[in-house]
């Protein structure tokens, strides 16, 4: 009688646990898709020292206060795990996104429990879809979830403080017979939920801002979109001792002066253009605006100053006129398109197949790396993608901010939009 019984509450056990492993796989299968949210950052972090700047693992605290004494940031790092970095707040922003998505679909009771597919968050933060990507996923939230941060922003009064970590906790499903992952669920920090859900809080961004490699480079445009963000051609100005502070940055001031004036000098970053002031001088500053304005700026110059004086000659065959680059990206490309009489289209009126343009997919092969080429056919398929690659470069040619560091990449977000807007004419 005793294995009699002991066998039916073994039996109980086990379809309650497969009722509610149902659950969780209905809860995730059925989420909505969000792998092409509009990005959006959460300003409060934007332009203060709440991440490592460095891919190493660091354990020093970062001590803030503005100099008005008004604001204080302490963040402590775990012994364990680190202090999280500005890499792992491409995973803040994702869900700061998923979040003011939420809201935009007209979504209630929101809540910082958030249900998302890893998949999505990986492709949106560009960060791949491999083995590796989802470890680095979840070490990421270890860090995120070890990390805290004690600050009086957002508090009623200077004197009071508030400490959290970024994310409360997370928990991964995964299917135990094929081991890949079926959902995830993060539950946010209450201040970080509550700042994000003020959407004067929110700042949309570039997704180029992905593809930014450096740590200080990542810091540097998110501090710019929020300075220079909403003060026009004017821009924004700022001391490299300032931005120093305010970055919570280890390395000593002078490299730190360094690697900006390396950004300065390149001047990639998206959105963003910089200038350095006074660089030569005891206390050199940095101008930020964006590329938007440059155009009324240059505009407003141009009605009073002077006509530049052409270049030697001896510098002539060093120079190039930026703004001939894209004309010859498109000459070039042209070179690589097939000419109108090696592919065939049906004449109306007529039976017999005349050579015109090449089809896209012929194209598209020779010019996207084979991996992405592939992938854009299976998640995009039924798209004239010569068509598309036009649009693109008309696209590119019409907006050089935007030129991608990964063109191929590029063209498969340009790809995955279009799809989501009009997959409905297929």
């Amino acid at each position: 009688m005793q294995g009699e019984a002991d066998r039916v509450e073994t039996e109980g056990e086990l379809k309650t646990a497969l009722k509610e492993r149902k659950v969780q796989f209905e809860m995730f299968f059925t989420l909505p898709d969000f792998s092409d949210i509009s990005l959006r950052d959460y300003q409060e972090t934007m332009q203060r020292p709440f991440f490592s700047l460095s891919k190493r693992k660091r354990i020093k605290p970062i001590e803030y206060t503005s100099p008005d004494k008004s604001v204080s940031v302490h963040v402590s790092p775990n012994p364990a795990y680190g202090m999280a970095t500005i890499w792992d707040a491409d995973i803040m922003i994702y869900l700061a996104s998923h979040l003011n998505e939420l809201r935009e679909r007209g979504a209630n009771d929101l809540s910082p429990v958030i249900r998302l597919q890893p998949g999505d968050l990986l492709k949106r933060i560009c960060w791949g879809t491999s083995g590796r990507a989802y470890e680095r996923l979840v070490s990421a939230l270890d860090r995120l979830q070890a990390t805290t941060i004690k600050t009086n922003i957002r508090a009623s009064a200077k004197s009071r403080e508030t400490t959290f970590s970024w994310i409360d906790s997370y928990t991964h499903l995964v299917d135990e017979r094929t081991q890949r992952s079926l959902g995830m669920e993060i539950t946010l920090s209450k201040w970080f939920f509550d700042g994000v859900m003020d959407k004067r809080n929110v700042l949309s961004i570039s997704p180029l801002y992905f593809e930014i490699t450096s740590g200080l480079g990542k810091w540097l445009y998110r501090a710019s979109r929020k300075h220079a963000g909403g003060n026009g051609a004017e821009g924004f100005t700022i001391g490299f001792e300032t931005l120093h502070q305010k970055s919570g940055s280890e390395s000593v001031y002078p490299v730190f002066k360094r690697k900006l004036l390396d950004l300065a000098r390149v001047n990639d970053l998206p959105d963003i253009s910089l200038e350095v002031i006074d660089g030569d001088g005891p206390r050199p500053k940095m101008k930020m605006v964006m590329r938007r304005h440059l155009s009324e700026r240059a505009g407003n110059r141009g009605r009073n100053a002077l006509p530049s004086p052409p270049p030697s000659a001896e510098n002539d065959e060093d120079m190039v006129d930026p703004r001939l680059a894209l004309g010859m990206i498109s000459s070039l490309s042209k070179g690589m398109r097939v000419s109108g009489d090696d592919a065939p289209r049906r004449v109306i009126g007529s039976s017999a197949p005349r050579r015109t343009m090449a089809t896209g997919r012929a194209i598209a092969s020779r010019m996207i790396d084979a991996e992405i080429y592939s992938a854009i056919r299976a998640d995009f398929p039924g798209w004239d993608y010569d068509e598309l690659l036009g649009r693109f470069d008309a696209f590119l040619g019409a907006n050089p901010s935007e030129l991608p560091r990964n063109y191929s990449k590029r063209f498969y977000g340009f790809v995955k939009e279009h799809h989501r807007r009009n997959k409905y004419r297929l």
